[in-house]
């Protein structure tokens, strides 16, 4: 039976972070089952056994950065063997290794199998050097050792927690994910406060290492609002409408927020709606042509503490606006809990993006590669407006930005879409039929 390699989960993964093994060596694999969570640059994901068998041997430990295409485990028969460490320091059971605090994490073991070596090596002439000069060893300076996965140390800083006194239990004692969990659960419990993982004294400068979905949210904007000719549109709605057919709703029968219709449910209706009589926008650039799209694959921004994701909708246009607004929570609570596939990321055609419910009034989004527009939308404000009788009485508004490709969106198509959404999101009744 061949190795576990590194899987690719997305189109953009180069490299994997082995968040957690959900087996351990020893235990039965069966095909289909949980075998590890692996985060990629866009989420964590689950990551299912392919094979049956048992779990011979683990390469990465929990934390360790890997390769698409590296070796990660071997799953083999009773009677099987896992292969020799014949791919240097990788094969090194993780459970032997020892982490000092402080030091850094290289995204291969192989590297850091190397740097312990070096450390190793130096080690002995180090203290020798120390001899000459008269330094006994009661006056030497020993690093306190603390054994801990890169990942505990990660959300210990996170969740300001203290390892010095946690008691780990992994192998050998270590320190991992679910001892820091739990010490944080337990501080939170006695009412103690968590120092913010942003809360930096003053004086000090502390730098923070890229996460995957970081460095690819990084390179995909940059990507973006560098080589593609970016415009920007505005309009302003009356609201009144949507407020008021909303809170009908609310009062016949959405009582719980599982099954409930929110405003941005009829913005993402409204979205896919416009695009239908505008489908010009529902496109992308591509060299020397313009690819047009027949599904309109809807991507719904969705902030984590990591960073931004976009699952996406797919055949949006097919959905009434209850299927709409279940599909999106399904993703939004999957996106959240670190539950996506990979599938549910790729081959959006437009995205919209609601700061709303934080108090944004109006803002322009960055268009999503390689899309073509995305749609920002901003707080629902009340103001007074002037009505059709030109008295000044109290109303709804709410401001809505488009970005455009200009390579592919002229002003006058985009234009055209926002006067299909506004008609649809002041007319909303037309989107439950």
């Amino acid at each position: 039976m061949p190795e576990i390699l590194m899987p690719k989960l997305s189109d953009t993964m180069t490299e994997g972070t082995l968040v957690s093994w959900k087996k351990k060596i020893g235990d039965k694999v069966s095909s289909g089952e949980v075998l590890a969570e692996i985060e990629t640059d866009k989420a964590t994901m689950e990551w299912e056994a392919t094979d049956d068998g048992i779990l011979k041997k683990i390469y990465v430990e929990e934390g360790g950065k890997v390769n698409v295409g590296d070796r990660i485990a071997f799953i083999a028969g009773d009677s099987e063997d896992a292969p020799g460490a014949d791919k240097g320091a990788d094969a090194e059971p993780p459970e032997t290794k020892e982490i000092e605090e402080g030091d850094e994490y290289p995204g291969e073991e192989k590297e850091e199998s190397a740097q312990t070596t070096k450390s190793a090596a130096g080690e002995q002439p180090a203290k020798q050097k120390a001899a000459k000069k008269g330094i006994g060893p009661e006056e030497e300076s020993e690093p306190v050792r603390i054994k801990a996965s890169p990942l505990a140390r990660k959300i210990a800083a996170e969740k300001g927690v203290d390892l010095t006194n946690l008691k780990g239990s992994g192998p050998s004692g270590r320190i991992v994910e679910k001892d820091v969990k739990a010490a944080a659960d337990t501080t939170a419990a006695s009412g103690k406060k968590l120092a913010p993982a942003q809360q930096i004294a003053g004086g000090e400068t502390v730098r923070i290492s890229l996460t995957g979905m970081r460095k690819i949210i990084a390179e995909r904007l940059s990507a973006s609002l560098g080589p593609i000719p970016h415009f920007y549109l505005n309009i302003e709605i009356n609201a009144e409408p949507l407020m008021r057919v909303r809170a009908e709703l609310k009062s016949v029968r959405e009582d719980d927020d599982a099954n409930k219709i929110t405003v941005n449910d009829f913005i993402l209706k409204a979205a896919v709606e416009a695009a239908i009589r505008e489908p010009k926008v529902n496109a992308s650039f591509d060299k020397d042509a313009i690819v047009q799209y027949g599904d309109i694959n809807l991507g719904v921004a969705v902030a984590l503490e990591e960073g931004l994701v976009t699952p996406v909708v797919r055949q949006a246009q097919t959905k009434s606006l209850r299927e709409l607004s279940a599909a999106v929570k399904d993703l939004a609570h999957r996106a959240r809990s670190k539950r996506m596939k990979p599938e549910e990321f790729q081959g959006g055609t437009l995205t919209v993006s609601n700061l709303g419910s934080y108090g944004i009034d109006y803002f322009s989004a960055v268009i999503n590669p390689p899309q073509a527009i995305i749609l920002s939308v901003g707080s629902i404000v009340r103001q007074p407006v002037v009505n059709e009788s030109s008295a000044i009485v109290s109303g709804y508004r709410m401001k809505i930005g488009l970005s455009c490709d200009h390579r592919v969106v002229d002003g006058a198509i985009g234009a055209s879409y926002l006067k299909a959404l506004r008609h649809f999101l002041e007319n909303p009744t037309l989107l439950l039929l």
